[in-house]
């Protein structure tokens, strides 16, 4: 099987993050077209059920898997990575079956009393089947991140978008004669195809790549498997309590965002109009850059775990600096690009600019969220999942209480629900990096935190040169695209000027390496 070095690894799922984000804001745009702000918002109030779901199916398996086969690869054990694998399926099988018939049964209450809003019973229940579904794609990404082969997933991400962006249209469209709660319910389905897709293309990789065969002495090994089990459950169960406590947070939000904008005397249709336009249209442009710390969180967990096992310490330090350098470098020209040019980003993606305000707010404050995941990804590999899993539960509490406290005061409303998140985004950085400290001693050095600056200022004073020049020219799309590219094509220079990308790191890449 293919191994990917660190930078390798990483470039590979940004490509791929790239792709399905961009596929993935073509499908949010169809969607938002089709069924309207209000839709939106049904759809939207219908995923953090799904994905609470998801992570108690899951069980933070994903993560543990990688960590210890990677820990395995490093020691030649291969009887371990088998076994590794087969009390993942098994545990995974099980979950999947117990939270599926949960999720169907408690749907109804759910819609009705939670959401208070019975329509979205039927874009609940549209998602239920896809739960075994991601159960076991969960194991296949934990394998292949353990042998630090990102290829299959990362393709696997980019044929589950295009399958769903295929499907989406056709779905909502025969849908939406029979209501919007319809046409949400088709939308979702889309979802389930999509990554059935996906999850046979991890299936074939895995079976073509494997140098094993599971179902060989499968009982034998899974009877043998009570240390296997303790391994990955001490990483699993504090990771399933951060994803939990996240997927709980998300869950409670929205009936915290109806029930305090009702306080606040906003109507039901304009609180999940409202709550629509942010979470819908502005949190995935804020969220855009993550599907590049993502990538490299993914690749950082086997990379320290390996760098940990052979008691690499400085290379371990090495690793959480450059994932962060990276990430802050993809984070900061979304950061000023969203601040200065967000009326005509969501005016040409929406067709409304309305939630313009949202972003101007909560831009400066996600800035420290693109850095969020590094950290979270280097306390996991270093066995602090539950440092980790404690910093997202204050977290998450902070959050909400500030969110009831605000949204339910009519002078804030919608935006105190925008203040709550950012709030909790700067929180829980700072906690991850109090933790790492504590634990080994890693800080950012000043020289950094001044280059930082340093970029922001420079990056911003180009973009408000930039956005003059659009302003004056009296807008346009190719113009807009075209002063976002020129916008680029400077950050880059700046990158390398404040050494935030290295030669050496080029040189690491195969095709860019004849370059350097």
């Amino acid at each position: 099987m293919t191994k990917q070095t660190f930078l390798q690894g990483t470039l590979i799922l940004i490509l791929a993050g790239m792709i399905t984000r961009f596929l993935g804001f073509i499908n949010r745009i169809v969607v938002a077209r089709l069924i309207g702000e209000e839709g939106v918002g049904l759809y939207m109030m219908a995923l953090p059920t799904f994905f609470l779901v998801i992570t108690l199916t899951q069980l933070g398996l994903p993560v543990a898997i990688s960590k210890r086969i990677a820990e395995a690869e490093a020691r030649g054990d291969k009887a371990k990575t088998k076994q590794i694998v087969i009390v993942s399926l098994v545990i995974t099988g099980i979950s999947s079956i117990i939270f599926s018939t949960l999720m169907i049964l408690a749907t109804p209450f759910v819609a009705t009393h939670l959401l208070t809003d019975q329509r979205t019973l039927y874009p609940l229940l549209a998602i239920s089947p896809i739960i075994p579904i991601i159960a076991i794609s969960s194991v296949l990404r934990g394998y292949f991140q353990g042998k630090q082969n990102m290829k299959p997933q990362s393709y696997a991400q980019v044929l589950e978008q295009v399958v769903r962006i295929s499907c989406v249209a056709l779905f909502v469209k025969l849908l939406l004669p029979f209501g919007l709660e319809y046409a949400a319910a088709g939308a979702m389905f889309s979802i389930i195809l999509g990554e059935l897709v996906s999850l046979i293309y991890m299936m074939r990789q895995f079976n073509r790549k494997k140098h094993m065969k599971v179902r060989k002495n499968f009982f034998s090994y899974l009877s043998t498997s009570r240390t296997t089990l303790k391994e990955l459950f001490s990483i699993a169960l504090p990771s399933t309590g951060s994803r939990f406590i996240a997927s709980i947070s998300h869950f409670l939000e929205p009936i915290l965002v109806a029930q305090s904008l009702a306080i606040a005397g906003v109507s039901s249709t304009l609180a999940t109009k409202q709550y629509g336009e942010l979470t819908g249209y502005v949190l995935p442009l804020l969220f855009l850059p993550t599907f590049i710390t993502q990538s490299l969180s993914v690749a950082l967990v086997p990379s320290i775990s390996e760098a940990e096992a052979t008691k690499s310490i400085n290379l371990i330090h090495y690793r959480i600096h450059q994932a962060i350098r990276i990430s802050f470098a993809s984070g900061a020209i979304a950061t000023i690009v969203l601040t200065l040019f967000s009326i005509p980003i969501l005016t040409y993606m929406y067709g409304s600019a309305n939630a313009s305000k949202f972003i101007i707010l909560m831009a400066p404050f996600f800035i420290l969220l693109y850095i969020q995941a590094p950290l979270q990804a280097a306390l996991q590999a270093l066995d602090l999942a539950k440092a980790a899993m404690w910093n997202s539960l204050i977290g998450a509490f902070c959050k909400l209480t500030v969110l009831f406290l605000l949204a339910s005061n009519p002078s804030f409303g919608i935006m105190g629900v925008a203040l709550a998140i950012s709030l909790s985004v700067v929180l829980i950085t700072l906690l991850h990096l109090g933790a790492l400290y504590k634990a080994i001693k890693f800080s950012i050095p000043v020289l950094d935190i001044l280059k930082m600056i340093s970029l922001l200022l420079m990056t911003w004073g180009v973009g408000e040169l930039l956005k003059n020049i659009y302003d004056n020219m009296h807008g346009g799309l190719l113009l807009l695209i075209g002063i976002l590219g020129v916008f680029c094509c400077i950050y880059v220079l700046f990158l390398f000027l404040l050494r935030f990308i290295t030669k050496e790191e080029l040189k690491q890449i195969p095709f860019l390496q004849k370059w350097f």
